[in-house]
């Protein structure tokens, strides 16, 4: 039970896929009206369970919205039984034409004496508001009047939980087709969809939680099968992965050993800030090659780790790698270059990317990259690369591919097809992708980590996952996604403690290890 419900928790389908899958529950024999009582019957008993946690939603009176559809149907059978418990129901029904079976639930809902309205002047007082007006596969702009509504209903102080998807939001980009119900709490039935892992998206989802009502995995791989696969990146399946083992009898180079090349005069913090993050991963030997002049600075905060002083130029920057006698790049498990560099580093990416070894590139290694044309000069790499750009430099590197902010998820894959590359897209939904087109996301996340300085966090902590991995023979796309949700719940739990704007990022390194106990 405990497994099956794990990998239902993972899957993210589109519009279509989610079609296929009830096409195949229905084709099988479950019938259309039996499975619409089943999941209506689990959201009835859902909402008071929400009602009676949350001392501020205990009012009786429940406004229910219903569109022509079967969301609008799945409304009307959860009215139903509202009703039955006792709660004081109405119903607002503004379409003329329904599918037959929500025809007939509206019927009946009107032979129990629940009122129902048809014009938004017409709804009376509410404690909350359930919406079904439009669920799966929305794709045409919403007119006036139901526009008009949508507007007014939004603007009342009242809770609204959204049944599958708010109203208004397509079901893959998340994007508002003409105006959208702003959810407080959104039920999404079945299988979580893209939409919730679209950035534009979030301001309208509330809290989200997923309704399983039992569909068969069979019929979920049937569907899938041929297709890239987006997970959700969950908790049991980073925690199957970290600790990373160590065996009894081991030593600190076998528990890999990171270069990190970073930092500059201007930004002597970056390089700090990724040196704390790499420790937080556990990694048996951290080397840091910086300016000559950071050094000093960095042996103070670092003392664990192996600084490496380059000559530097003018401007501070590193000039070229002066790596201890007998040492080169191949020499290390894993290279992580960028927060700090400046654009003065030039030399410094076009070096390391000829390199054979895992390459982790970020901040002013990916503005450089970008100079130096990202997909013809990373296609030429022999080893792995990965790239962990925010939007503004993802636009830079791959200029031709899909819109990050329209769609994140098409974005992502399509670079990472391109450069061939593991691509990391940072955002309040982070999304991976392969060059198999396989996608995973972060499912949640938290504003504190919009500060300066979080990503160099991130970078250090994934390159040290990465040499270690490299000794363990793990796949490089699932210690990148540990290390983004690692990181995520480490801000989770800072900005629980500290409040979002206490979460600076030398106070997220403090909380990477919490975040794991």
């Amino acid at each position: 039970m405990q497994d099956r419900q794990e990998q239902i928790s993972q899957v993210v389908v589109t519009a279509r896929q989610m079609h296929d899958v009830e096409k195949r529950i229905f084709a099988a024999g479950m019938p259309v009206v039996a499975l619409m009582e089943k999941v209506a019957g689990l959201i009835a008993r859902r909402i008071p369970e929400i009602l009676s946690n949350t001392p501020l939603l205990r009012g009786s009176r429940v406004g229910i919205l219903v569109g022509p559809g079967h969301n609008g149907g799945d409304a009307l059978v959860v009215a139903r039984e509202l009703h039955f418990r006792g709660y004081e129901v109405w119903i607002y029904s503004p379409f003329s034409q329904l599918k037959e079976l929500t025809s007939q639930h509206l019927q009946y809902a009107q032979s129990l004496g629940i009122p129902i309205y048809q014009t938004i002047e017409q709804l009376p007082d509410s404690d909350l508001l359930i919406d079904g007006l439009f669920g799966l596969g929305l794709e045409r702009n919403l007119t006036d009047p139901i526009a008009s509504a949508i507007n007014q209903l939004n603007e009342l102080s009242v809770p609204i939980y959204s049944i599958d998807l708010p109203s208004g939001l397509h079901t893959d980009t998340g994007e508002v087709v003409g105006t959208a119900i702003r959810a407080t709490h959104t039920f999404c039935l079945g299988l979580w969809k893209l939409a919730f892992f679209q950035d534009q998206a979030l301001e309208y989802l509330g809290k989200a939680e997923l309704i399983d009502f039992d569909i068969p995995l069979a019929d979920v791989e049937a569907v899938l099968k041929d297709a890239p696969k987006i997970k959700r990146i969950t908790s049991a399946t980073v925690l199957a992965t970290l600790p990373l083992p160590r065996p009894a009898v081991t030593h600190k180079y076998k528990e890999g050993h990171l270069l990190l090349i970073c930092g500059s005069q201007r930004y002597a913090g970056g390089a700090i800030l990724t040196g704390l993050g790499a420790r937080a991963s556990g990694v048996g030997m951290l080397s840091i090659a910086v300016p000559e002049s950071l050094k000093s600075l960095l042996v103070s905060h670092l003392p664990e780790a192996l600084i490496v002083g380059c000559p530097e130029t003018e401007s501070g920057a590193i000039d070229h790698l002066q790596l201890p006698e007998n040492t080169d790049l191949s020499s290390f498990n894993a290279i992580a270059c960028g927060p700090g560099l400046t654009r003065d580093a030039t030399p410094i990416v076009q070096e390391v990317i000829k390199s054979e070894r895992p390459l982790l590139l970020d901040a002013d290694g990916l503005n450089i990259l970008a100079q130096m044309g990202a997909i013809a000069t990373l296609k030429k790499r022999q080893a792995v690369t990965i790239l962990t750009p925010h939007t503004g430099e993802f636009e830079r590197l791959f200029p031709d591919v899909a819109d990050a902010k329209h769609d994140r998820v098409k974005a992502v894959q399509e670079a990472a097809a391109q450069s061939e590359a593991v691509v990391l897209l940072k955002g309040a939904r982070t999304a991976i992708a392969n060059l198999q087109g396989h996608v995973w996301i972060v499912p949640e996340s938290t504003p504190a980590l919009a500060r300066g300085g979080s990503g160099d966090v991130l970078t250090g902590l994934l390159g040290g996952l990465l040499a270690q991995a490299a000794t363990k023979r793990i796949l490089v796309e699932d210690i990148v996604a540990t290390a983004a949700w690692w990181h995520s719940q480490a801000g989770i739990l800072a900005a629980q403690e500290r409040t979002e704007l206490g979460v600076d990022a030398f106070t997220l390194t403090q909380y990477l290890m919490k975040a794991l106990t």
